[in-house]
């Protein structure tokens, strides 16, 4: 009875997502921020690292069928890009979530991109921390499927504080472990790189997070970094059946 009982519910609410318009998918009443948290590189000279993996990204969240119209991407210099992002500010990104999850009601995707500590992000010269974060989501998404990926060192601290039955946590790093690529030269992060890279070939989150873990490790030990950063993977209970709903299109970027 519990059985058929959990069937009928995740049908009910994969219905429910699919009430957009069909070629939207399932996340065409999603609500998406991207946020570039600073263009400082690993040596202390400017990198657009941070800032080429929040347009990347953002470009591949619409490319799985989220609507250009309900992401909002962030910057600490927005003045330099003509994708026209909004400046990295904390109460900026919670106003920005508010007001999209607002009329983008069936679930929710935060990603950060930045350098990281093991209080928290930055965002900006500031820290946010996971409590804060969590404060965020539950203003905002409360209840409904939420994704949050945070590619920074140390970022492994989000998990616990985020951990929800309704949410997913994917991050860069262990808690006390640093992630690699941010230096001046590079064109993303690993992480992130690793997210461009394994994104077209998956078939939802949970594969998505599982690939580049991988796809990290991988990086790390052709390029002798060290010790590895363990990227770390969290899913609740009452996600975690629902995620195969959520399918990726398949084929390359730009394919039917």
């Amino acid at each position: 009875m519990l059985k058929r009982a959990g069937i009928v519910g995740a049908f009910f609410i994969w219905a429910v997502a699919m009430a957009a318009p069909a070629q939207a998918g399932p996340f065409g009443d999603w609500a998406a921020v991207v946020v570039a948290g600073d263009f400082h590189g690993s040596g202390g000279g400017p990198t657009e690292a941070f800032d080429n993996a929040r347009r990347d990204v953002s470009r591949e969240l619409q490319r799985l069928g989220f609507s250009r119209d309900n992401i909002v991407q962030f910057s600490v210099r927005p003045e330099r890009y003509k994708d026209r992002p909004l400046k990295s500010d904390t109460l900026a990104i919670y106003r920005s979530l508010n007001d999209l999850s607002s009329r983008a009601k069936s679930g929710c995707l935060v990603y950060f991109t930045s350098h990281g500590a093991r209080q928290g992000v930055v965002v900006d010269q500031q820290i946010l921390t996971p409590g804060l974060l969590a404060r965020i989501l539950d203003a905002t998404c409360r209840n409904r499927p939420t994704v949050v990926i945070v590619s920074a060192c140390f970022s492994g601290v989000f998990v616990r504080p985020l951990a929800q039955p309704n949410r997913m946590i994917l991050t860069a790093a262990r808690p006390d472990r640093t992630s690699f690529g941010c230096g001046e030269d590079n064109v993303y992060p690993f992480f992130d790189d690793c997210v461009l890279k394994s994104s077209p070939a998956v078939r939802d989150f949970a594969a998505l997070a599982s690939a580049v873990k991988s796809c990290v490790a991988l990086r790390e030990i052709a390029e002798g970094m060290a010790p590895p950063s363990e990227p770390q993977i969290w899913i609740g209970g009452e996600l975690r059946p629902m995620l195969p709903l959520y399918a990726f299109p398949t084929g390359p970027p730009g394919g039917d």
